[in-house]
């Protein structure tokens, strides 16, 4: 048996449809999906960008647990604390650029 022209046409027909509605509703479909492939590309430059920093911090982590005079000197900054006779100085946001620009 020989397909008519009218089947011939129903099943191109058919995908046409289905691709448009899959288009157009913005629940399901293309649409939803290409927002969520984007989600998952800025999901996935944090999780690199934080496995950096992680990084980072078991690094700081190593060096700190091998020497003791680095721990209590982070310790020292991150509290202000000073040890009697130390002299602290304390540059605040852009001072630098004043003591650059005089000549």
């Amino acid at each position: 048996m020989r397909p008519t022209s009218r089947q011939v046409w129903l099943a191109p027909a058919i995908l046409v449809i289905a691709w448009l509605v899959a288009w157009v509703d913005p629940e399901t479909g293309i649409r939803k999906w290409l927002g969520l492939r984007e989600d998952l590309a800025a999901a996935q430059s944090r999780i690199a960008a934080l496995q950096g920093a992680v990084a980072s911090l078991d690094n700081q982590a190593g060096l700190l647990a091998a020497d003791p005079l680095a721990i209590e000197a982070a310790i020292r900054e991150d509290l202000g604390l000073a040890r009697p006779g130390d002299t602290v100085v304390i540059l605040r946001e852009g001072a630098g650029d004043a003591l650059r620009a005089t000549p």
